[in-house]
């Protein structure tokens, strides 16, 4: 379209060119034209002269530049399309271990805040901070001089009532007395001994004790302080062993039973690995998120472990399966999908798979390829599914 009224253009210009030109020539020579009757003559009518001449030029100009159309280009075959150069890897078979991977905390074997029952003043605190405490061992003392003499009270009670209910007793045997006055006898001597055992209890509460064997924590209360029923006074864990709880899917549930036996890594101790066992399995499942609640047990004699580490776990099952791996690499992602590329008789097949366990620098693929496959493994990014490519080297990987 263009060139045709760039035609046009260029036909008026030359137009009005042509006859200025025509013009100058007639003035210094009279033109030969020929006429319907094609004699020549001088004779002519001037203006019609010119009028014929310049449209018979004119005419000639526009047949020979304008008038034909422009030729089609012709059909053909399209042209083939250029080999992309790639890099190429088959995909390999190696025999692996089933294992699962999983995360969790570590937590104290036994854990407890010591907090007494009852209010009171602080009158000794009998432990240093972050030492260790044996079981029985007395923590905190608050001061007992109420409790002591309510306690004496009740035993002088007692004994009363235990030499009133005697006399009693052998008044009875005599029949001297009734039956009502020895059953009388009888229950104010149970009263003694439960007040006696009250105020034993309420005693024995002024002193706080070690339940288990532990490591103690920073108190939170000072000597002559006032403390209430509640108030934290100190925590007391029990660090070997530790406890670790996680999580697994519910199709790993089956085969997670106690007694297997796995490892640990921690980011406090880079380089060192840690043995467990499990302990217990929940024999519930989490109906939010599907999964099976697992709690094991790990040495810790060196006390290498704290309560509150992140851990990470490996699980060995124990058997072993065949599985086909292929670099990092050459799985891409689409939306939620992983694809690859196959290299298939020269041409790049973009497949989607699916994948599994993943390895450094490599990544297992269950469903999608198949043992010997070539994949595209660098070079990817600028391919299409179809295109053609050319393999820059082959890697066995």
């Amino acid at each position: 379209m263009m060139k045709k009224l760039l035609g046009v253009l260029v036909f008026l210009v030359l137009s009005v060119a042509l006859f200025f030109v025509w013009r100058w020539v007639t003035v210094q020579t009279p033109p030969t034209i020929f006429s319907g009757d094609n004699k020549q003559s001088t004779g002519y009518n001037i203006e019609r002269g010119e009028f014929e001449w310049v449209s018979e030029r004119l005419r000639r100009w526009y047949v020979q530049y304008v008038g034909k159309p422009a030729a089609a280009p012709t059909a053909g075959p399209p042209p083939a399309m250029m080999a992309l150069p790639v890099k190429a890897a088959q995909a390999r078979l190696e025999k692996v271990s089933a294992k699962l991977e999983a995360v969790g905390d570590l937590q104290a074997g036994e854990s407890i805040v010591l907090r007494p029952e009852i209010a009171g003043r602080v009158s000794a605190i009998r432990f240093e901070e972050g030492h260790k405490a044996r079981a029985g061992d007395v923590l905190v003392e608050l001061n007992a001089e109420e409790q002591r003499s309510a306690y004496a009270q009740s035993e002088a009670a007692l004994k009363l009532e235990q030499e009133s209910f005697k006399r009693i007793k052998e008044v009875r045997a005599k029949n001297l007395v009734s039956q009502q006055q020895y059953d009388e006898s009888f229950a104010k001597l149970q009263n003694a001994q439960a007040v006696l055992e009250r105020d034993r209890v309420r005693l024995a509460r002024t002193q706080l004790f070690a339940p288990f064997d532990g490591i103690l924590g920073l108190r939170q209360v000072s000597l002559g302080e006032y403390v209430s029923p509640g108030q934290a006074l100190v925590n007391l864990e029990s660090v070997d062993p530790v406890k670790l709880d996680f999580k697994l899917a519910e199709k790993y549930a089956a085969h997670v039973v106690k007694g297997l036996k796995f490892e640990v890594d921690v980011d406090a101790w880079p380089g060192r690995t840690f043995h467990g066992e499990i302990q217990a399995v929940d024999p519930r499942l989490d109906e939010g998120t599907r999964t099976v609640k697992v709690r094991a047990r790990l040495p810790n004699h060196d006390l290498a472990l704290k309560p509150g580490m992140f851990a990470r776990i490996t699980l060995d099952l124990g058997h072993v399966r065949d599985a086909l791996f292929v670099s990092e690499q050459a799985v891409l992602a689409k939306g939620s999908a992983s694809m690859l590329f196959r290299i298939v008789d020269g041409k790049a097949l973009l497949t989607p798979v699916t994948t599994g366990e993943r390895r450094p620098g490599f990544v297992e693929i269950s469903t999608g390829l198949k043992p010997g496959d070539w994949i595209v493994i660098d070079g990817q990014i600028k391919l299409r599914d179809g295109a053609p490519v050319v393999q820059l080297d082959k890697d066995m990987r």
